[in-house]
């Protein structure tokens, strides 16, 4: 079959699940995107863009397959000549009812962050099928929508949140991890102490103020270790990072973004130890990848993250809110420990080579039922 995937937001992560998808499926797939910029702008005028581009230059389509930066309601409306008979699916990566806005945003302040949210909400009600990449991220997304369709006057269309219910299930992400074995060392342990992870995005949500505070206290009591710090970064990151490459200087063997997938890839191998803070992860991608290449992940219990590890092991994975610090150095004076744990195991069902063919009757099953 033929499927138009439509992507305003083509970058990041966003860009890597597309292209990958193209890559490994076995049905004929056209991505329709624009640039990875503005994206306020993207979802309230990116249908607009993306239905130019799609009217005179494509064929019908079996199936559109939209993200969440989508305004499918206004696509669909310019495009109705020749979609209108056309399944249509929609994937959150993320979704702007649940998504923690930072406090300093002119949008929250003057109530207009609802706009985005409603435009989530009516892309699902207009969709055949509603994908959600984790069960953490489907139950956040239906479990908000009561509060947020009663704050309107009157009209309300709670019965909606059944039909969209009905029509929605889990996909997980897909990500290239097979592509890491290829830089995966010959040598292990090359550092005698643990060495520590970051590779988030450098922004508020994933809360590195908590990380590197963590790693503030643990420094000052004298405990070594080293350090690692990737992800994608910006110019108006958080101070806190500029704080940590001053005061954890003598710890850090790499600070900043990798500049080829070679260098993440070694910066992954290297490590022994992922701490993570994040305020938001609707499924938490890095955290993946680095589970990947073997490293330890302290994880919160919250969020998408307990779906990754079986229950059973969740003591050794997962850590109390108020017990992160002492996590922490109990891990990292047990690097031996550290290194010959498994992680790997639990990562691998996120990969392209399994998810590919789930995708891809997924996808057929929805074009059958038009």
């Amino acid at each position: 079959m033929t499927i138009l995937l439509l992507e305003p937001f083509f970058t990041g992560s966003h860009k890597k699940w597309a292209e990958d998808y193209k890559q490994f499926s076995q049905h004929q797939i056209e991505i329709l995107s624009l640039s990875g910029s503005h994206w306020k702008w993207r979802m309230h005028g990116g249908a607009i863009s993306l239905a130019q581009l799609a009217v005179p230059a494509l064929q019908k389509p079996d199936l559109i397959l939209a993200t969440d930066m989508v305004d499918l309601n206004l696509f669909l409306s310019l495009t109705r000549s020749w979609s209108f008979n056309i399944p249509v699916a929609i994937y959150f990566h993320e979704n702007q009812l649940n998504y923690p806005w930072s406090s300093t945003d002119a949008d929250v302040r003057l109530k207009r962050d609802n706009h985005y949210a409603f435009i989530n909400y009516t892309s699902a009600l207009a969709a055949n099928h509603v994908f959600f990449n984790s069960s953490y991220h489907q139950q956040a997304f239906l479990n908000e929508l009561p509060k947020f369709l009663k704050a309107f006057p009157d009209h309300q269309n709670l019965s909606t949140i059944q039909t969209i219910t009905q029509k929605s299930s889990v996909l997980p992400l897909g990500l290239n991890l097979k592509k890491f074995d290829a830089h995966k060392p010959t040598k292990w342990g090359e550092h005698k102490r643990a060495v520590i992870l970051w590779n988030h995005r450098w922004e508020y949500d994933k809360n590195p103020e908590r990380f590197f505070n963590a790693l503030f206290e643990i420094a000052d009591r004298g405990i070594d270790f080293k350090l690692i710090v990737s992800g994608e970064n910006y110019d108006k990151r958080p101070p806190v990072f500029d704080q940590a490459k001053e005061r954890l200087a003598e710890h850090i063997l790499h600070f900043g973004y990798a500049e080829s997938f070679e260098q993440y890839a070694k910066w992954l191998w290297m490590s022994d130890l992922l701490p993570v803070t994040s305020n938001q992860d609707f499924f938490g991608s890095s955290v993946i990848e680095a589970m990947y290449c073997n490293v330890v992940p302290l994880l919160p219990k919250r969020l998408a993250f307990p779906e990754h590890i079986p229950q059973q092991f969740h003591p050794t994975f997962f850590y109390d809110e108020d017990d992160l610090v002492n996590k922490i150095q109990h891990r990292i004076m047990d690097v031996k420990y550290l290194r010959v744990m498994n992680t790997h195991q639990y990562a691998v069902k996120y990969d392209w080579h399994t998810l590919a063919p789930i995708y891809d009757h997924q996808m057929e099953q929805i074009g059958l039922a038009k």
